[in-house]
């Protein structure tokens, strides 16, 4: 009798697939490396690719786009910064805005001030201690507030918060201070806020409407896809999704799409 040996089901090339960036592809607000690099170079040469960020665009090219070797297809690359609220496209040498979903300076206004209120009712952050760079950014379509600084060390990052007790806390005293808003936790030290419904998954459903994909199609791949996490909302829109731990996790995920294209 022959004996079988089972075979694992070979991974199918999606026709568009979504990163999330911190963590995902780098650490946090760090450029990706070499390797991760050459690895999506190839990979768009297979499938369309975007990169979903609550950072603000400028910063997705820096860390990405600008990363990527020569001969790399940018206009198979878009870009979801301030976590899905933008889109852009590479047209002509260019990044081109395709929508924005901005506030307006007297939202980010009334957003900065609710910050303040919230951090008096749990006392996370002392704004009279020195920061590095600001706390509150105000990007267009998001505010973010970086407890810390938007430049903070890796290191003093990771350390601030392991359990999110206290990105939690801080986002339970926002959220009803902003019942207009989406209030979420970004990264190891952000909370982020958009218009009322704009996300990640507005992101996913702008995307693949502007690109004629069918969202059964497309794949998100992030390191925050549990509960509570800022990839979670992706879920709902029903896109196939992919966890990983880091960015070389991300990166042999990659490899072995590539395998089976």
């Amino acid at each position: 009798m022959c004996s079988m040996r089972s075979r694992k089901p070979a991974i199918l090339m999606p026709d568009c697939i979504i990163f999330d960036l911190d963590t995902t592809l780098a650490k946090s607000k760090q450029p990706i490396d070499a390797a991760m690099a050459h690895t999506l170079a190839a990979l768009l040469t297979k499938a369309r690719v975007a990169v979903a960020s609550g950072g603000k665009c400028d910063q997705l090219q820096t860390q990405v786009a600008d990363r990527l070797p020569p001969h790399a297809p940018l206009e198979r690359l878009y870009l979801l910064p301030t976590s899905g609220a933008a889109l852009y496209v590479y047209e002509n040498g260019v990044w081109k805005q395709v929508y924005e979903e901005a506030l307006s300076q007297d939202e980010a206004n009334t957003i900065e001030r609710a910050m303040h209120q919230a951090n008096e009712q749990v006392h996370v952050i002392d704004f009279s201690e020195p920061a590095y760079g600001e706390r509150i950014e105000f990007r267009g379509a998001e505010v973010s507030l970086s407890v810390l600084g938007q430049k903070a060390p890796i290191e003093a990052k990771q350390k601030w918060d392991p359990g999110r007790t206290k990105r939690e806390a801080l986002r339970a005293a926002l959220a009803p201070l902003l019942p207009n808003y989406e209030v979420r936790i970004g990264g190891t030290t952000t909370i982020d806020v958009t218009k009322k419904g704009i996300d990640k998954a507005y992101g996913v459903h702008r995307l693949a409407e502007y690109l004629s994909i069918p969202i059964a199609h497309m794949l998100y791949v992030g390191d925050e896809l549990r509960p509570g996490g800022n990839d979670e909302v992706v879920i709902a829109t029903g896109i196939p999704t992919h966890a990983v731990t880091d960015p070389d996790d991300t990166k042999q995920f990659i490899e072995s799409l590539l395998k089976h294209a």
